[in-house]
């Protein structure tokens, strides 16, 4: 015993002394930037030129006799606001405080006397003199965020998103009965519209991360958010594998693909939440029955997708009910979000933390498609892969209708 408490003695002084010189190099650098600072950056002297200036217009909120814009700071240097025209007419403006620091936003209030349905073009003039242009398209009152409000967008996240994947899970008695070569291209189907989503999410976030801050990563926020999601379901697979492996025998093994699946499609309805509920609130859409109507059918193939791991199965109705609620009830916390708060940079952040759990599902879906031979892209495969996107590529068309 005293032999190895002394072993060990020397070899916690030697992890000691690597972690000192690990922490050399980055001690050195915080003298060297302190000393740096204290000498007034020596050399650089002033910086010549005018400032760089670049705002942006994250929100628009019209009212009665008044509109509202929401500016950030996007580039390196505090922006002050003189004046503001309004289609060539300059008004009063009223901004606290007047200068907007470095990634910094302020609200402006503008008083105006705009009128419903017309087109306005807004020119805010910097204390430098230079311009920004934002556009309002179509003049719409912007909606109260009242408790009806949110009551109004729980109910369409309900309409967009809890019943149309209910209504897919429905195809689950039709799963039951198909052969296993069926039902491997069942799972390719899925794979297929999973596959889709993914896509889109991807390009909705990059468009949407294009007109927000740049200054916060723009597009890679998208790209960040797939990498966290895959690599954190990724961690959470590898401690769960052990256990659904022991338990493979009562069809544990389907059940937590039909769980990773519904959390996917979960995380990609926030995303979808997130743009109706920002939209709405800024009178840019109109949720009218037909686009209620284009959305449920488009996610109704969302609830076969949850469906299809569980096919050898027997899961209880509140299982069923509660994989529903998981892949379709972010659509409601979307919409809250989105009509609440919207900001470019999170909502492409999201979007990308749903196409990270994508990705990771459809790794895991992946061996359940391979026939006996062990390949993947065989005859079965390949149908219902194209049919998959085909699918969410025509209902997709029921949504821009």
């Amino acid at each position: 015993m005293e032999a190895s408490g002394a072993a060990e003695a020397p070899a916690a002084a030697g992890v000691g002394r690597i972690s000192l010189l690990g922490l050399i190099p980055i001690g050195l650098v915080a003298i060297a930037a302190a000393l740096f600072a204290l000498a007034g950056a020596p050399g650089l002297g002033e910086r010549r030129g005018p400032p760089a200036e670049d705002l942006l217009v994250e929100r628009t909120v019209l009212r009665p006799g008044e509109i509202e814009l929401t500016v950030r700071n996007d580039g390196p240097d505090a922006v002050q606001i003189a004046q503001v025209a309004v289609n060539d007419a300059f008004v009063d403006l009223e901004v606290a405080p007047p200068e907007i620091g470095r990634l910094a936003s302020n609200k402006l209030t503008i008083p105006y006397p705009w009128l419903e349905g017309e087109a306005y073009e807004i020119f805010l003039l910097t204390s430098t003199g230079g311009t920004v242009d934002h556009a309002i398209d179509v003049a719409v009152e912007t909606p109260s965020t009242g408790v009806g409000f949110y009551g109004l967008m729980a109910l369409l996240g309900t309409y967009v998103g809890i019943i149309p994947v209910i209504i897919g899970m429905v195809w689950l008695p039709f799963v039951r009965r198909i052969s296993r070569g069926f039902l491997r291209g069942l799972m390719a189907l899925t794979i297929g519209l999973l596959v889709f989503l993914a896509l889109d999410a991807t390009l909705e976030g990059v468009e949407i991360a294009g007109a927000g801050s740049q200054a916060f990563g723009g597009a890679a926020l998208v790209f960040l958010g797939a990498i966290a999601s895959y690599l954190a379901l990724a961690t959470v697979d590898a401690k769960m594998r052990a256990r659904e492996q022991r338990a493979q025998a009562a069809g544990a093994t389907g059940g937590y693909l039909a769980l990773l699946v519904a959390i996917g499609i979960g995380l990609h309805n926030l995303g979808e939440g997130l743009a109706i509920g920002a939209a709405y609130a800024g009178g840019a859409l109109a949720l009218g029955a037909l686009l209620v109507v284009g959305f449920a059918i488009h996610n109704t193939t969302e609830g076969l997708a949850i469906v299809a791991p569980i096919a050898r199965a027997r899961p209880s109705l509140l299982r069923l009910a509660a994989l529903g609620l998981i892949a379709g009830a972010p659509a409601i916390l979307g919409a809250w979000i989105g009509a609440a708060a919207f900001n470019a940079s999170i909502t492409a952040f999201l979007l990308g933390v749903g196409v990270g759990a994508i990705v990771q599902v459809v790794q895991l879906l992946v061996p359940f498609v391979r026939d006996s031979t062990g390949r993947f892209l065989h005859g079965a495969a390949v149908a219902g892969l194209v049919a998959g996107v085909a699918i969410m590529y025509v209902t997709g068309l029921f949504v821009s209708a």
